[in-house]
């Protein structure tokens, strides 16, 4: 499998730790480019943002259209059909960028994995089921696929999942797209496997909004004790 093309943004020179955001169905890499400076970071925190292009495929819902996306969506139905191989297949790129970036001379401990929407759906279950102890998972408007899995393979697996994994989430409370329950109820399973998770919701769509880019700059400060 090869390494998917990217767009890279540093908020200083030498970077010391990365943050791997991916984008969600139907946007591209440059989707979460601008949000860079927004952030607002000292420049003397030197964090490299990678973000990947998802492959193109056909989607399902949109009758077939070929687009960029991390998996295909089959079906909008909760208890619908899911495509377990497209999702299984995203997280295999996602951990050739983590170890893209070990080779680039960045620790693991110093690698956040992120998403937006599908984007969140292949971070959570990449970062949730990772051997390497992360930095810290960011879920944005999103949901952790495959809930039936989750146990065997995350809660009963004592090789697999780091409960002290960082994770933020957040979802707007208005969001048409993924109603803020479906991101609600997918934190509550987290808690109740033993992982933390801070939550936040924002009177939003299915967007970003600029309390939470501030919130997500507090996490981001916290987590490399700056």
């Amino acid at each position: 499998m090869s390494t998917p093309e990217t767009v890279e943004v540093e908020s200083g020179e030498n970077p010391r730790g990365s943050v791997i955001w991916l984008h969600g169905l139907g946007a591209d890499g440059h989707d979460f480019e601008a949000i860079v400076p927004e952030l607002r970071l000292p420049e003397s925190l030197r964090l490299r943002f990678v973000f990947p292009h998802a492959p193109m495929r056909p989607v399902t819902i949109n009758g077939g259209m070929t687009m960029r996306a991390w998996y295909d969506i089959l079906s909008l139905e909760r208890e619908g059909p899911v495509d377990e191989p497209g999702i299984r297949d995203s997280a295999a790129m996602l951990e050739i960028l983590i170890s893209r970036e070990q080779e680039r001379g960045i620790e693991t401990g110093n690698i956040v994995v992120a998403g937006f929407s599908q984007g969140g759906a292949i971070a959570m279950h990449t970062a949730l089921r990772s051997t390497r102890k992360l930095a810290g998972l960011m879920a944005l408007s999103t949901y952790l696929p495959l809930p039936s899995h989750f146990q065997a393979e995350v809660v009963e697996d004592p090789g697999a999942g780091d409960k002290a994994l960082p994770i933020f989430m957040a979802h707007g409370t208005f969001d048409p797209v993924l109603p803020r329950q479906l991101g609600r109820d997918s934190a509550d399973l987290l808690q109740a496997s033993g992982f933390e998770v801070e939550w936040h919701d924002y009177p939003m769509a299915h967007a970003v909004c600029a309390a939470e880019i501030a919130d997500i700059r507090n996490w981001l400060l916290a987590l490399f004790d700056h």
